[in-house]
């Protein structure tokens, strides 16, 4: 059941975010660099909390949110992503990637790689960071860790 609230002046309840609401929101999640995301100019995203499609401290910034509600939110740097772990940076064999992937692919410096997850769980990426015989080298850190984000909310609707 959603806990829901009164507005004021009009009387009309709104139902709050809750840690397994799913919601239809409107976000920019942006850093230094300028914007990561930002649905503000088209479709407004869907999801639901607790399933780990936004970190957690995203999702934390949302809990108590009403709908309509808009907010914005400073995430220090290491609070969204976390920080750097130098063991998720790991040397894979080609032949292992040719049986993850398509057999004899070539990898750049800088592209992304989505990779299966064990057991049918999804899927996870990594980062190539370098090349040599036989082994790519990979970063499976998320691209934003370490980094300070602005997490920009519109609320549309709770479920």
């Amino acid at each position: 059941m959603n806990s829901n609230t009164k507005d004021p002046i009009s009387g009309a309840s709104s139902s709050l975010v809750k840690e397994d609401s799913f919601l239809t929101l409107h976000y920019r999640l942006s850093g230094a660099n300028g914007d990561v995301i930002n649905t503000f100019d088209g479709k407004p995203a869907t999801l639901s909390l607790g399933t780990g499609e936004l970190s957690q401290a995203m999702e934390r910034c949302l809990i108590g949110m009403a709908e309509g509600e808009r907010g914005t939110f400073k995430l220090a740097e290491g609070e969204a992503f976390g920080t750097h772990n130098p063991e998720m940076v790991q040397w894979v064999s080609s032949a292992l990637l040719d049986k993850l992937g398509t057999p004899g692919e070539q990898y750049t410096v800088g592209e992304v790689v989505e990779f299966p997850a064990p057991e049918g769980q999804g899927t996870y990426a990594g980062a190539v960071k370098a090349l040599r015989e036989g082994e790519v080298l990979f970063d499976f850190n998320h691209p934003l860790v370490d980094q300070a984000l602005t997490f920009e909310v519109l609320v549309i609707g709770v479920l």
